[in-house]
């Protein structure tokens, strides 16, 4: 008769497991995890500044290391506009410092941040334009936001939106 062996895992462990598993899911769907960080979660006590203590996850977003960036390579033309555009990697990690040191809202304003680092800057103005009051129909946001979580997957901004177009009804700054 065989013998049933009882194996304790800790809840832990389940977890992490639990976690990895879902990163390589959301990456294999095209959906890459920004919180997918091989360090674990960042504090600020022992990541902060990024630059100095932990610049092996500081790329640009045409991937180049922040100590590949010198000022000769600009000058020499060998560094372009997207070699030292900030990634939206870069931009959760400060977040999770953020939080670290109890910022939850300059977080939320960093995960936000990295968000339109995937919104072509032209249409970023476009929107920021969109925001004004008096500039839009109520409808006119929401197809904003719509846009912004279904061809950018931006969620936060998307709410963002729909919050602005409920206040703006609310205070009357929208436009006839």
């Amino acid at each position: 008769m065989a013998q049933s062996k009882e194996i304790n895992i800790s809840p832990d462990l389940i977890a992490e497991a639990v976690k990895r598993a879902m990163a390589t899911l959301d990456k294999r769907l095209g959906q890459e995890t920004l919180t997918d960080n091989p360090a674990g979660k960042l504090e600020a006590e022992k990541d902060y500044p990024l630059g100095t203590k932990r610049p092996d996850l500081v790329k640009s977003a045409s991937g180049l290391a922040l100590e590949d960036i010198t000022l000769d390579k600009v000058i020499s033309g060998q560094i372009g506009f997207d070699d030292v555009k900030i990634r939206p990697e870069t931009l959760e990690y400060q977040a999770q410092i953020a939080e670290d040191i109890g910022r939850p809202n300059l977080a939320a304003n960093l995960r936000r941040a990295a968000e339109m680092t995937k919104i072509p800057d032209d249409r970023v103005l476009e929107i920021y334009n969109s925001l004004r009051p008096y500039r839009c129909t109520k409808p006119e946001l929401l197809d904003i936001a719509n846009e912004l979580e279904t061809k950018y997957n931006a969620k936060i901004c998307a709410a963002l939106v729909r919050e602005a177009a409920d206040v703006y009804e609310k205070r009357g700054r929208l436009k006839q």
